[in-house]
């Protein structure tokens, strides 16, 4: 654990859990002055309940327009059309509903409007490590209904179609400024969406733990959330009208953004797991479920101590982090291989090269020197 070091907090503004989401989203909208509202939302989850029509009724004349209909992974195209419509309807804050792929394009589409951005070849100029970025003008009010957690981040990832890598963009500016938990939200997500979404954050918890980067106030924070995530995910299984249970796991989502929001880097997982995304389109929640065992058992030499602490924050102290986390997937009736989604060995070259371009894989607890070590990993996740 490092003894030194800087923790910067973000300008998120405040997070609201446990409360009814049409009246907090308004509450909020009233309180920035907002009169123009973009909402951005899961064209399932409003055609399928109320939930996104109790938002814009309590909105009343605030609500400006709705994009639906975002695709997975935030493709480029889809970043821009919803950056169009935002300008179009003079967007004065933007209030996203659903999954992490909307929440990503929402941040997205505020650089795109702070940076004069409106084509796919102009979205070049908001990559990281890029030219400085003029910062957002227009904030961001969330409702997550997966526990992906990136509405607690700055990152936004994108795909660029052109060559399916998933990319990242970044400004300090662009987290939400508010993100509101209500767990009633998540009831009509679908399971596997919602549970493999869980692992996601769990797979946050664990590679920030186990990072040699890692720090004690991430720490507290990740053990903490990993402890509510191990036991949420499992009662949600066995009920799924546990609304107790789905609120455990979004407070434990919250909890597992601290490392990441704080500076402290993932590993493979994360860096594989962008690769399995972009390139073959598997959902981010289950590449988590696939690669963190795999990744952990890679790592034992180089950490043993750290996974300690991740076995012991399951409730097992003493026992071995890789297998109680293969246990908890295959509990929730997770793929827990490769070949289980259709990946066969016959792609690993080409994952193991575009790996190692991903801004993880070079930070992994164990070093990773090339391709080749990370084609080991697939081997362990085949």
């Amino acid at each position: 654990m490092g003894r030194n070091g800087r923790v910067v907090f973000s300008r998120m503004e405040e997070v609201v859990f446990g409360r009814p989401a049409a009246a907090a989203v308004a509450e909020l909208a009233e309180r920035m002055g907002a009169k123009r509202v973009l909402v951005m939302a899961s064209a399932t989850l409003d055609r399928e309940t109320g939930h996104v029509a109790g938002i814009r009724d309590a909105l009343g004349p605030r609500f400006a327009a709705q994009y639906q209909g975002m695709p997975a992974h935030s493709p480029r195209a889809a970043v821009l059309d919803a950056a169009r419509m935002a300008r179009e309807a003079g967007a004065d804050l933007i209030v996203t509903v659903g999954g992490g792929s909307i929440t990503d394009a929402a941040k997205a589409v505020q650089l795109c409007l702070a940076n004069d951005v409106d084509s796919t070849q102009a979205m070049d100029r908001l990559r990281s490590g890029g030219a400085p970025l003029r910062a957002p003008g227009l904030r961001q009010v969330t409702v997550p209904t997966t526990l992906s957690a990136g509405e607690f981040s700055a990152f936004a990832g994108v795909t660029d179609e052109r060559s399916k890598v998933k990319e990242v963009f970044h400004h300090p500016g662009t987290i939400p400024a508010a993100v509101v938990l209500d767990p009633a939200m998540t009831l009509a997500t679908p399971e596997w969406l919602f549970l493999s979404t869980g692992i996601r954050a769990v797979d946050h918890c664990v590679e920030g733990i186990c990072s040699p980067e890692a720090h004690a106030f991430a720490d507290a924070q990740a053990l903490r959330g990993l402890a509510l995530l191990a036991s949420g995910l499992t009662r949600v299984k066995a009920d799924p009208a546990d609304i107790e249970a789905r609120l455990d796991c979004q407070l434990g989502a919250w909890l597992s953004m601290a490392p990441l929001a704080t500076g402290v880097p993932m590993g493979a997982s994360h860096g594989i797991g962008y690769v399995l995304g972009a390139a073959f389109g598997i959902p981010h929640g289950h590449t988590s479920c696939i690669m963190l065992p795999a990744v952990m058992r890679w790592n034992l030499p180089a950490n043993a101590e750290r996974q300690a602490m991740v076995a012991a924050a399951m409730g097992q102290p003493g026992g071995e982090a890789a297998a109680l986390l293969h246990r908890l997937i295959e509990g929730l009736g997770m793929p827990r291989s490769l070949g289980a989604v259709g990946i066969g060995r016959d792609a690993f070259d080409r994952i193991a090269e575009a790996a190692m371009a991903t801004p993880w894989v070079p930070r992994n607890p164990r070093r990773i020197e090339g391709p080749a070590q990370v084609r080991e990993i697939l081997e362990l996740a085949a």
